[in-house]
């Protein structure tokens, strides 16, 4: 079992994000999981993700708060714990047009998994 405690989580930069703080709370540098990484992401008002494609699966999870996705489909605002899947190489942005903090659960392919 391999543990990571609210109280030992230490922000990281997210490359493309903006007034955001995100964690890791499983894999990469946080945990030795070899299939995913798990981090927490919390978006101020405006803040969001540059459009971006990664080559890696990731699954976002609304906590708390309203977040806006926008790909090449069009725009879903999640609520919540409504949750959405974006593919490998898929387009996508994100933005809190809210007026409160959003919180998001990142899921993510890790990169050992994928050969």
């Amino acid at each position: 079992m391999h543990v990571t405690t609210l109280a030992g989580l230490a922000p990281y930069s997210a490359p493309g994000h903006f007034g955001m703080t995100a964690f890791r709370l499983q894999g990469q540098d946080a945990s030795p999981n070899a299939s995913f990484w798990c981090g927490l992401s919390r978006f101020e008002p405006g803040g969001g993700a540059e459009r971006a494609a990664s080559p890696l699966e990731r699954v976002y999870v609304v906590i708390d708060g309203c977040m806006t996705v926008v790909t090449d489909d069009g725009e879903r605002d999640l609520m919540p714990l409504d949750s959405c899947r974006i593919a490998p190489g898929e387009p996508r942005a994100l933005i809190n047009r809210g007026t409160a903090a959003a919180t998001m659960l990142v899921i993510g392919e890790s990169a050992r998994a994928v050969s």
